[in-house]
């Protein structure tokens, strides 16, 4: 059942941070692809900003795939996780922890579970065990 599990939180978190980091690139799913992105990052202070987006989201676009295929996973949770420590310090962290007022505990709870699968690994239903 752990491996179940395991496999359960790394589809739905990998899937998840594909689809951010497709809203950041090409604007999928109601993003705003790279320049809007890029502008809004610029308004954080993020600079240059089409270009931190561009890192930002195919970090969590290939981050998300590799996490959810359960390969080269301890990569993948680190990618994850480096995303959320951004979002958390640049837009969140101001805000205090609760989300109700925008803050970072969303962001802080996707980082922990990307960096405490990349620490356990990604169970028996991954590609890294079937590879490696």
């Amino acid at each position: 059942m752990i491996n179940i599990g395991l496999l359960i939180i790394r589809l739905v978190i990998g899937v998840l941070f594909v689809g951010h980091g497709a809203q950041k690139l090409f604007g999928w799913f109601g993003g705003h692809g790279l320049k809007g992105t890029g502008g809004w990052m610029e308004s954080l202070g993020i600079k240059p900003g089409v270009a931190m987006a561009l890192l930002a989201g195919l970090a969590e676009l290939i981050g998300g795939m590799l996490f959810a295929l359960g390969l080269l996973t301890p990569f993948a949770g680190i990618m994850i996780a480096a995303t959320m420590v951004m979002a958390i310090v640049k837009v969140h962290g101001p805000n205090g922890l609760w989300s109700t007022q925008n803050g970072y505990e969303y962001n802080l709870t996707l980082l922990v579970v990307a960096i405490g699968i990349a620490l356990i690994g990604p169970g028996q239903y991954a590609l890294d065990a079937f590879l490696f």
